[in-house]
């Protein structure tokens, strides 16, 4: 489990394609401390395990589902990347629930300035606009930001001046491509809301589970 929090910025040292995985060194500092085999860190907000680990940079194998969901598989040596390691159970809690388990990507649409914050369009799929709300959380390249202005295949996030210095968002540009994380509550809130019509898990004096309908004229919707 992650925040969005991102604690460093890592630089990729290597890249090795090996038939549909890829192979990534990549150098940090920060999240060398304690760091060991079999850990989760978020690369770009995708949660890879390392599978090696010196004094100046960690390895983590990508498989071929991860690289057809994020943008892990266009990194090259020398491209910097955002680095969370896993909250520990003492940790504090900065941001919101990010699994590191990446819905799919965007594109940056545009960019501009708007007193001291950078603001960014990123188109998404249908089936990630689903799950934002306005001034809800979402995950762009692992970092926990506020989405607004949401559209049926866009939405815009606005950053402070120190997320684009500590993290890759300060220099993207229109056309680049993003990992997209969408709020896992959401998505629980919606299975459980389906199987429960379709299953009638909560029968009672002849009502059909929870609905949309027992919902609206409960005062929920």
């Amino acid at each position: 489990m992650f925040t969005g929090i991102v604690e460093e910025l890592g630089e990729i040292l290597n890249q090795q394609r090996k038939g549909n995985n890829i192979s990534l060194v990549i150098r940090g500092s920060l999240v060398l401390d304690d760091l060991k085999v079999g850990d989760s860190i978020a690369v770009n907000g995708v949660c890879l395990t390392v599978t090696d680990v010196d004094t100046t940079a960690f390895y983590a194998d990508v498989m071929p589902e991860t690289l057809r969901k994020t943008g892990l598989y266009e990194l090259k040596k020398g491209d910097k990347v955002n680095l969370e390691r896993a909250l520990p159970a003492n940790g504090r809690f900065g941001g919101h629930f990010v699994s590191g388990h990446v819905d799919g990507t965007g594109t940056i649409l545009t960019e501009k300035k708007e007193g001291n914050a950078q603001v960014l369009r990123i188109s998404a799929s249908r089936e990630i606009i689903r799950y934002l709300i306005e001034k809800g959380s979402i995950a762009v390249d692992g970092v926990s930001l506020t989405a607004y202005n949401v559209s049926k295949n866009y939405f815009d996030i606005s950053l402070i001046p120190h997320t684009t210095k500590v993290t890759t968002l300060g220099f993207k540009k229109p056309g680049d491509k993003v990992n997209l994380e969408a709020d896992m509550l959401g998505k629980y809130v919606e299975k459980f809301f389906l199987e429960s019509a379709d299953k009638n898990l909560f029968p009672s004096k002849g009502d059909k589970g929870l609905t949309y309908t027992l919902l609206k004229n409960k005062g929920f919707i």
